[in-house]
């Protein structure tokens, strides 16, 4: 006999109490907690997650050298930015989140991928939650994303969703996006921690069933992270965020989660009034507009997933009146920066107490890599000193709390791509001095500490 049970869940971090409480115990917000129904005994079994359905068949476990790999090959999504940050392409049966601000253009760009699959003889489902399909059609008028084989639906019910998956029989589907999809049997309301979790878990069956690419989109809260509960990212395969200032025309995407490829990889677009562009040189888009024989700028070398990036890093230092100086990093670790300004002030004797410091990333890319740390230091040194350095210096290295420049991984891809964009020198660490050869046409300064990179950078 089913029994009815209630509980309460948190709708930001999914926490489950029995009774009500104002304040979440897991995440500390308040006025969260939300009563959801549950069903327990024989009858929950077949409602809930399926794992204990009757006639369900149950596998044996077989040695893995003796399952068969995928006879599909990844699907070409037509667009090389996203194929680089899925790891190759579309993995057939492969269940992937896509998170980001709103109207930072997520929707666009799976509205543009599902068109260049459709132009391949796929057939494609676009299903929106948020517009009608009157709507989608007037986003793809603008898009030039028209194409018989890309289905386009306005639907929330899930069991509607798995009849069209039905009807059309397509190779990737697209919910758009998951907070507004529900499921008939869950009595919470669409959005909350238990319909994402069970509608999730819904289509994740569908995509390793039936081997069907299902991309979901997912809201995100003020914080930055995607709204619902942590166990929707664990579900998935792959876990992309869309980041970039909304009044940066610049958009990255940044693969966090991938089961399939390299985690961190990133692909870079530009946002034009016909939809996202792909950006085929990322380093000379961050350079593209740095000021030359200015202090407080100085140019770093950082891996971006598998490939270098170079990107300037601005420092500005003042003078205040006020007694707690200001410290503020867009785009870095607060913390790091205020770190290595502890340094400077420590080990080379800047007296930066009485200095407001801005320190900013161009292009609106976050960086989280400690390479940059060296660069971060000479922009700071210079804004301070007011010397500018070598319009084609380029700093590679990790800052220690003792001064020392320690080594850094990828070194060679590292220069290579300083060469490349017509740099003439780079200021590396000297633990990475092993048998390597560098290209022709640059000079490698190779320094054990920042006072020797500054000495030589900017003139002692």
């Amino acid at each position: 006999m089913a029994k009815n049970k209630s509980k309460f869940a948190c709708q930001e971090c999914g926490y489950e109490s029995p009774k009500w409480m104002g304040r979440c115990p897991g995440c500390g917000q308040w006025n969260t907690m939300v009563e959801e129904r549950t069903f327990t005994g024989s009858a929950g079994k077949a409602k809930g997650w399926g794992l204990s359905s009757p006639g369900r068949t149950r596998q044996s476990a077989t040695p893995i050298t003796r399952v068969e790999q995928l006879d599909q090959p990844r699907a070409d999504t037509g667009i090389r930015e996203l194929n680089r940050v899925l790891g190759g392409g579309l993995v057939p049966g492969s269940l992937i989140l896509v998170g980001g601000d709103p109207g930072i253009g997520k929707s666009t760009l799976l509205l543009q991928a599902s068109h260049r699959l459709a132009q391949r003889d796929m057939p494609i489902l676009y299903v929106s939650g948020e517009e009608s399909a009157e709507q989608t059609r007037l986003r793809a008028d603008r898009l030039d994303a028209l194409d018989a084989r890309l289905f386009v639906a306005a639907e929330t019910d899930l069991d509607a969703v798995e009849s069209l998956v039905d009807e059309v029989n397509p190779r990737l589907v697209v919910i758009d996006s998951i907070q507004t999809v529900y499921h008939p049997e869950v009595t919470s309301a669409p959005g909350s921690v238990a319909q994402v979790r069970e509608c999730t878990g819904r289509l994740m069956r569908l995509a390793k069933g039936r081997g069907v690419a299902v991309i979901i989109v997912g809201h995100v809260t003020k914080e930055g992270a995607i709204a619902g509960p942590r166990m929707l990212e664990h579900m998935v395969d792959c876990v992309l965020y869309f980041e970039g200032e909304r009044h940066h025309t610049y958009r990255v995407l940044r693969a966090v989660k991938n089961r399939f490829g390299s985690t961190n990889e990133i692909g870079l677009f530009e946002m034009r009034h016909a939809g996202l562009a792909e950006v085929a040189n990322p380093s000379e888009m961050f350079l593209s507009e740095r000021p030359s024989g200015v202090a407080g700028s100085a140019v770093a070398a950082s891996i971006e997933g598998t490939r270098p990036v170079l990107i300037e890093m601005q420092a500005l230092v003042a003078p205040t009146s006020f007694a707690t100086p200001k410290r503020m990093a867009s785009g870095l670790d607060h913390h790091r920066v205020t770190m290595i300004m502890a340094v400077l002030e420590k080990r080379l004797g800047m007296f930066l107490q009485n200095q407001d410091a801005y320190v900013n990333v161009v292009g609106g890319v976050r960086l989280d890599e400690p390479a940059v740390d060296l660069a971060v230091a000479v922009s700071i040194a210079s804004s301070f000193r007011d010397r500018a350095t070598r319009p084609k210096d380029v700093f590679i290295g990790e800052v220690g709390l003792t001064g020392e420049v320690r080594g850094v991984t990828r070194l060679e891809q590292r220069v290579a791509e300083v060469h490349n964009m017509g740099f003439e020198r780079a200021f590396v660490p000297a633990k990475n001095r092993r048998g390597w050869t560098p290209p022709k046409g640059i000079d490698l300064v190779w320094v054990h500490t920042v006072e020797e990179a500054l000495e030589v950078a900017l003139g002692g």
